[in-house]
């Protein structure tokens, strides 16, 4: 049976949603077009979860059934009533194509330029070789090790670009381990996880937090310093409960890891190029846009460079993880059809927030914002919520108590850098699953209980920002 479920449910289910009657559904109205969705969503959801194809390939699928049935040139029979207020507006067709050539793709690309030239010209084993040695050989200091770097890094650069800089670093360390050794598996979440929690620290570390500060104006204004002020202790706390999490769930058979990693630094002409693009990416990246280009635009300069001297030839292009674009072009994909076909707007309205105790508003709207952040961009749930927050913050005058809009924002803004469960929940969850040494399942349970307990604290945090006075 549990084989058969797992081939017949992602099929099925949709198609009961499909062909339910409009009045089945919990909405005043839903059009055809938030309909078909609902389907497509829970054929996605059920797939990356079940996995009865290859998670890409539900991407791959994602993104064709959104052509032929959502989209301004999708099949002829299934939009002759488009337009009508019953069946809702088509999603243009370049916007679901131009998924696979969103900016996060190209930062994706230049990483994995970065990361294939450092392994080519073992830049990789070096940086590993002087970062890790404070931190000695035995594998849970040198986890902790690795998530600390990470975590900094995060903190003012992409957590994507961060990723896939650490996990080139990682490579020569999983090397050490035996193959069935379920440190690997720790190892390889180490670096997503510590990369996703980082990046809450500073207000540049992730899209969410830059959004959140927008509505943080005028009585509610919170500086830069301030926010580093609550947010990295809270990093803190959430690095050190993860990285005991990860070092309990999949302890290690080793004892030590003897990281007695040779060699010297290339001096070739090539490598000497390598190190210079490395270091002037990474310091770019640092920089954010104080020079005028965004992260997206930096990711490309690698990728330019290492084509034209030959760095990386036609035969490296062939190692790329191009499952991994397909894989997370497909999320994109979805969020765009959650969003654009007002499905998403729908579900956040469709909650009587207002009806509700204060303390129970502040867990819905943390809690299904966790949820949304799971399948969705992180940017493009915080950019669907955060406005209604702020209303219903203002709004509602019971939440003043506990801190009224600040509160409410903080916290929602803290759930959404925490959905981190499945590979499709954040890029640097999407670079670690590549690895090939992390399964969904072991994704999911990680991601799951650091979710919860992340957002358990940020109301801990809140609560102790209220009793100083600070909000």
């Amino acid at each position: 049976m549990r084989i058969q479920a797992k081939y017949i449910l992602p099929i099925l289910v949709p198609l009961v949603v499909l062909l339910l009657p409009a009045s089945a559904f919990p909405f005043e109205t839903i059009t055809v077009m938030q309909q078909r969705a609902i389907a497509l969503f829970l054929l996605a959801a059920l797939c990356w979860v079940l996995e009865p194809m290859p998670i890409y390939a539900t991407s791959v699928v994602v993104i064709v059934l959104e052509l032929l049935f959502l989209s301004d040139k999708g099949i002829i029979w299934f939009r002759t009533d488009a337009n009508t207020p019953e069946f809702g507006n088509l999603l243009h067709y370049t916007d679901i194509m131009s998924t696979f050539a969103s900016p996060i793709i190209m930062l994706f690309l230049g990483g994995f330029f970065l990361a294939m030239a450092a392994t080519k010209y073992r830049l990789d084993v070096n940086l590993a070789r002087v970062l890790l040695k404070p931190f000695g050989q035995k594998p849970t200091m040198v986890m902790a090790g690795l998530m600390l770097i990470t975590a900094v890094f995060s903190m003012f650069m992409s957590n994507t670009a961060t990723t896939a800089m650490m996990l080139a670093i990682l490579t020569p360390i999983l090397a050490v381990f035996k193959p069935n050794d379920p440190g690997k598996i720790a190892f390889a979440l180490s670096i997503p996880v510590a990369a996703n929690i980082g990046g809450i620290g500073t207000p540049i570390g992730t899209p969410p937090n830059a959004i959140a500060l927008k509505y943080l104006t005028g009585e509610n204004i919170i500086t830069f310093g301030e926010w580093m002020a609550f947010a990295v202790p809270f990093v803190v706390v959430m690095l050190v409960l993860a990285w005991v999490l990860l070092a309990v769930m999949f302890k290690s058979n080793e004892t030590a890891i003897s990281l007695d990693i040779k060699g010297k630094f290339l001096k070739t002409p090539k490598a000497y190029t390598v190190y210079a693009t490395f270091t002037i990416t990474v310091l770019l990246w640092l920089m954010g846009s104080s020079h005028g280009m965004n992260s997206y635009t930096v990711a490309l300069i690698p990728v330019a460079v290492f084509s034209m001297t030959g760095i990386i030839n036609k035969e490296d292009l062939k190692k790329i993880s191009w499952d991994v674009l397909w894989l997370v072009s497909g999320g994109f994909a979805l969020g765009l059809a959650l969003d654009k076909t007002g499905l998403a707007q729908l579900l956040v309205h469709s909650i009587p927030f207002e009806n509700y105790a204060p303390e129970i508003v502040l867990i819905g709207a943390a809690a299904l914002c966790l949820l949304m952040a799971n399948f969705m961009s992180h940017t493009a749930t915080a950019n669907l919520l955060m406005p209604i927050m702020a209303a219903l913050g203002v709004s509602m005058t019971s939440l003043t108590p506990l801190g009224g809009e600040t509160t409410l924002i903080l916290v929602v803004t803290f759930a959404a850098s925490l959905g981190m469960s499945l590979p499709i929940s954040t890029p640097p969850n999407a670079l670690a699953h590549a690895t090939g040494h992390v399964t969904s399942n072991q994704m999911a349970k990680v991601g799951v209980i650091i979710g919860v307990v992340g957002v358990a604290l940020s109301f801990v945090m809140v609560w102790i920002l209220r009793l100083v006075n600070f909000l």
